[in-house]
């Protein structure tokens, strides 16, 4: 009877002590982000992801050195970073592929939320679900540059032009959030880069906030050409949609033509 007695009361030690264990991977996800409190965000500053190389101030931007963000003009505060995870960990997609509502119809459900944008005789739905592990589509609408994109820690979504003038940019995940008291409640709001000058850019505020285009303001779509709405909502109005597939990745560009020539895109889109 005392050696059962012992090995029970070996066996509830082992399992307490297996509960206390922390866990082993730390990878940021976007579940674990929505719920951890702000407090217990890693800010990027006392992780060291800001340094300064040859005297300019840097940003971490991932493993390769020419991943890096020159914030030599940042406006925003560095202590108010969160995360730092990379530019390219999030699949912002380049070339998002479609479905049919018909074809979607049995994966979601009348009350899952979708942004819809429409133009032209063109039609697109984009799951708020799939956008959470996104962050950007960069599609075409009508012919016209443009990208979907949602935040679920400031639970932002919208559609913006990516039409600059003549010039399309392309935009991605900077790997970081960033947050102001006075901005939005204090919530996070994800920062966003553009691969054509890589400008930082945080939509709370809409407007690029470092490199050579700070200044310019994010351009939304106006709101008769997109809602925000649901599934049951599309495949009773909208039989035509094309609907973003689920689970897409891509592999990550090495390089991207660089915009050099600025000052008129600047003057002409600067925010008022």
């Amino acid at each position: 009877m005392l050696y059962k007695i012992s090995s029970l009361f070996l066996l509830l030690c082992l399992l307490a002590a297996c509960q206390q264990q922390p866990a082993q991977d730390e990878t940021v996800t976007k579940e674990q982000e929505s719920v951890t409190p702000k407090k217990q965000r890693p800010l990027a500053f006392e992780n060291g992801k800001f340094f300064e190389k040859d005297a300019v101030p840097m940003l971490y931007g991932g493993e390769q050195e020419q991943q890096h963000f020159n914030v030599s003009n940042l406006e925003l505060k560095k202590e108010q970073f969160h995360y730092g995870i990379g530019r390219e960990r999030f699949p912002a997609l380049l070339q998002p592929g479609f479905t049919t509502v018909a074809a979607a119809d049995s994966l979601w459900k009348d009350e899952d939320r979708f942004l819809l944008a429409y133009a032209g005789d063109e039609v697109k739905a984009y799951s708020v679900k799939d956008l959470t592990r996104h962050e950007v589509v960069n599609d075409r609408l009508d012919g016209e540059p443009i990208m979907a994109v949602y935040c679920i820690l400031a639970d932002l979504g919208a559609i913006y032009s990516r039409q600059y003038g003549d010039q399309e940019l392309t935009f991605a995940l900077s790997g970081y959030t960033y947050f102001d008291e006075e901005v939005w409640d204090g919530l996070d709001g994800f920062v966003l880069w553009d691969r054509d000058t890589e400008s930082l850019w945080w939509p709370l505020i809409g407007r690029a906030v470092s490199g050579p285009l700070k200044g310019v303001g994010l351009l939304e779509k106006d709101k008769a050409n997109w809602e925000d709405t649901t599934w049951g909502h599309i495949k009773n109005n909208y039989p035509q949609a094309q609907v973003l597939l689920s689970g897409q990745d891509y592999i990550r560009p090495s390089e991207w033509p660089q915009l050099t020539e600025t000052e008129q895109l600047v003057a002409d889109f600067k925010q008022k």
